[in-house]
């Protein structure tokens, strides 16, 4: 039986990577013309979240959100989610109508065809190269005009599946403090479970995202990073701590 799963799971996880390629193919022209002026954002941002939904449905998930508070669509956001899976950015973009660009690894614009759009969407940044991190400050302020929002997983990557949540870094809250923007931080519960990064793990499913009230910066300076942080961090680990499902698939993933 655990051959045959495993067979199900290779062909499932390949269709992922499939299906991305085609999409990206076909919408190539379109990603040609829309990424030529960043003004083009919003129209650009409605495509890739079509293309999110659709993912995610045909990979065979379904999302359930809870909202704690609405989201103003003329108002410009932080979201910090916690960071399960391949999906997440996918997961985010699907469930926030606001255009979102991401603050990402520069590592990423390595990949072929995708790199390239990659680069030119993304706010890109070098952790390692301080003048690099300094800089995303000055794009970050280019773009959050009329509504447009940023992005960053403040784990900095995917933690290890046993890992509950790993410790945040300080680039969101700086730049939170740096623009006077809320943050929105955003727990998802499945996605470690759905969507493992082991090839022969995971399955299609329903993915739940509790999406926090927001937490406002006005009026903070750089001082009260850590306090922002550290608040930021107690609402998802809270959350995550507290879902017995999500628990039972981390103290697995501890003792396989």
């Amino acid at each position: 039986m655990k051959f045959f799963k495993n067979i199900f799971r290779a062909i499932w996880r390949s269709w992922f990577y499939v299906f991305f390629a085609i999409a990206l193919i076909v919408m190539l022209p379109f990603l040609l013309l829309l990424t030529i002026n960043e003004k083009q954002y919003p129209t650009l941002y409605k495509l890739i979240r079509g293309f999110s939904k659709t993912l995610i449905f045909v990979m065979g998930f379904r999302l359930k959100l809870e909202v704690e508070q609405p989201i103003d669509r003329d108002k410009s956001y932080m979201f910090c989610p916690n960071h399960t899976s391949l999906l997440d950015p996918f997961i985010l973009i699907s469930t926030v109508k606001n255009p979102i660009v991401f603050v990402g690894k520069v590592e990423l614009k390595k990949i072929p065809i995708f790199g390239y759009f990659y680069k030119r969407i993304c706010i890109l940044v070098d952790r390692s190269n301080p003048a690099s991190r300094k800089e995303v400050y000055f794009k970050a302020k280019r773009r959050l005009q009329n509504g447009t929002c940023v992005a960053i997983f403040p784990e900095g990557m995917v933690p290890e599946e046993d890992v509950i949540l790993s410790p945040f870094k300080n680039g969101a809250f700086s730049l939170a403090i740096e623009h006077q923007i809320p943050i929105v931080p955003a727990t998802y519960l499945d996605g470690k479970r759905l969507f493992s990064w082991t090839f022969f793990k995971g399955k299609p499913g329903t993915i739940r995202i509790k999406q926090h009230k927001e937490i406002n910066t006005k009026g903070l300076t750089k001082k009260e990073l850590h306090v922002l942080k550290e608040k930021t961090y107690q609402v998802i680990y809270n959350e995550l701590t507290q879902d017995e499902l999500y628990m039972t698939d981390t103290n697995r993933f501890k003792n396989e």
